[in-house]
């Protein structure tokens, strides 16, 4: 079983990278996204286990975005992330979701 993993972050360019990194294990799904709405339409359609909040979100949107997303589906594990390497994102992966 796949874990369905959704990163949302301001740059595009980023985004495509975590996109590729999150992809990479058979056993995540990810999705990314850089606006609000596209993340709240996907939590609105498909069951996530893990949400990263990623680069320019700042404390008002991820407030509002919490909210939303977690009266969406309840329990949803929201954490912040920062960027580093593949190493670094896989634990914090793996933490969020133990």
């Amino acid at each position: 079983m796949q874990t369905t993993i959704l990163y949302i972050g301001r740059d595009a360019e980023i985004t495509i990278v975590m996109e590729r990194l999150l992809n990479a294990r058979p056993e995540w799904k990810g999705i990314c996204v850089c606006t609000d709405e596209e993340a709240v339409a996907l939590c609105e359609t498909q069951n996530l286990d893990l949400v990263l909040l990623g680069n320019g979100i700042n404390a008002e949107c991820e407030k509002v975005l919490r909210a939303k997303l977690t009266a969406l589906q309840p329990g949803l594990k929201i954490v912040q992330h920062y960027g580093g390497g593949s190493g670094l994102l896989y634990g914090e992966i793996m933490s969020a979701l133990s």
